[in-house]
């Protein structure tokens, strides 16, 4: 007998609050750790962060209870603990500095959390459908590449440590690639929703490898041109990889084709290639990458490699290195901060921590009923992994540095806001993913897609 399914998934958001307190917790603790290991007493900002980063987390998780109430229940624990342990290890640096905790970092840090998280909740709270963003799909390309060429207009753009990737708003500057990669995810999952039967089907096989027709190649051609354009004239590596390999990502999950694996890293290595010749700045990369200790050169990488050394397996302890020898310990380097005082066995359990929330987002991406939504969330999982591959792998010398910063532990607004969202964005997927199928199918359809059923047998 064939039968609807009248059991109701749990909402689990009594676990989320759960495991949100355990995660302010040990931020608390750790924020304690430094102060006595430092001065022998408890921080002055104890109250102001502990608080600060409680209330913030509390309201989004009370949110989440009206708005999103079926939303994945690990996602919000886990960058609060990330974006916690990164406000304490930029207290420690300010610390280390001179700064006054009035003047600090940190404290500016929190104000931006506050900001981004100010942000997410305004997503989950006017975008009730994530399908309601295939609308827009040919907007979303041109507000990404608008975003992208937007450093390069004179009298906006600014050159921060030879890259010309940020804007300036009156005393502040923001990075627009930031955001350009969640708003280029959506055109990307809206155009391969809709051409991938074409991209999948058509085509020839050549050494066990099916590649497409001329025609087709357009897309991924356009994508590493934009890519290499985004190199050159803002010298900046990490987002024309993240941006190439975010769309090169998704191609494989809509075509579920390894020709364009195969395609796209072919194009990327030759792009790449061409660069190093024709580019100083990339040359100066690649040297930096082949020996870091050479004279006459940066020590920037070989001051964070000596760090990680210095930390050893278990670290040094909070309080207890000098992260700040490293330049930029607070952003760019900020994984070494933590792998001189936390050791190995910490950057593995902030490695989990990332693992942790790529899976949430793949397996969001496995629930989730329409094609548009999985695309979407699996290219939001895949441009986070991607990153922390590359601000991980440069720092470690896997593969030259590029300038990209980790999410939610790194000092910079920019960041802070554009992953908060990206968070947000994939809790409202979730949330449609887990929602009982009575409800989705009764709510609102702004795609115009078919509605599904799911029956179970007996």
């Amino acid at each position: 007998m064939t039968t609807v399914s009248s059991v109701a998934p749990r909402t689990r958001r009594n676990v989320e609050l759960v495991l949100l307190l355990l995660a302010v917790a040990i931020v608390v603790l750790a924020y304690v750790n430094v102060g006595l290991s430092v001065s022998g007493a408890f921080p002055p900002g104890l109250v102001t962060h502990g608080t600060g980063l409680l209330v913030i987390s509390l309201a989004f998780h009370l949110l989440l209870r009206w708005k999103a109430a079926y939303a994945d229940p690990l996602l919000l624990p886990i960058v609060t603990l990330l974006n916690g342990l990164g406000l304490v290890m930029i207290h420690r640096l300010d610390i280390a500095e001179g700064r006054d905790i009035s003047e600090g970092l940190a404290l500016r840090q929190l104000t931006w959390s506050a900001l981004a998280v100010l942000i997410a909740a305004a997503v989950l709270w006017f975008l009730r459908d994530h399908r309601m963003l295939r609308r827009y799909t040919f907007t979303a390309a041109i507000v990404g590449f608008g975003l992208l060429i937007l450093p390069l207009l004179p009298g906006m753009g600014r050159t921060v440590n030879g890259s010309r990737i940020w804007i300036g708003l009156g005393p502040f500057t923001f990075q627009p690639g930031e955001v350009a990669k969640i708003v280029l995810a959506v055109f990307f999952a809206g155009y391969l929703v809709q051409t991938r039967d074409a991209l999948s089907l058509a085509g020839r096989k050549v050494l066990g490898f099916t590649f497409p027709r001329g025609r087709d190649l357009g897309p991924i051609m356009v994508a590493w041109v934009l890519s290499l354009l985004v190199l050159v004239f803002e010298k900046d590596l990490g987002s024309s990889l993240l941006l190439f390999g975010l769309f090169v990502s998704m191609l494989y999950v809509a075509t579920e084709r390894t020709s364009w694996i195969a395609i796209g890293m072919t194009l990327f290595c030759g792009g790449a290639y061409v660069a190093y010749l024709a580019f100083g700045h990339v040359q100066a990369r690649v040297h930096l990458w082949l020996d870091p200790f050479a004279p006459d050169q940066s020590d920037q990488v070989a001051k964070g490699l000596m760090g990680m050394a210095a930390g050893g397996l278990l670290g040094t302890g909070l309080g207890r290195g000098r992260p700040d020898l490293t330049y930029f310990a607070e952003s760019d380097f900020i994984f070494p901060s933590f792998g001189e005082e936390l050791g190995l066995i910490g950057l593995f359990a902030l490695l989990m921590l990332y693992v942790l929330l790529v899976e949430r987002g793949l397996r969001t991406a496995l629930g989730v009923r329409d094609g548009f939504g999985k695309l979407l969330a699996s290219g939001l999982a895949f441009s986070m992994a991607l990153q922390c591959f590359v601000v991980v792998g440069g720092v470690t010398r896997v593969i030259p540095l590029t300038g990209l910063t980790m999410p939610f532990l790194s000092y910079g607004g920019s960041s802070l806001l554009a992953n908060w969202s990206l968070v947000a964005l994939l809790l409202r997927i979730s949330d449609v993913a887990r929602r009982p199928v009575a409800e989705v199918s009764t709510g609102p359809n702004p795609a115009g897609e078919a509605k599904t059923e799911v029956v179970a047998i007996r």
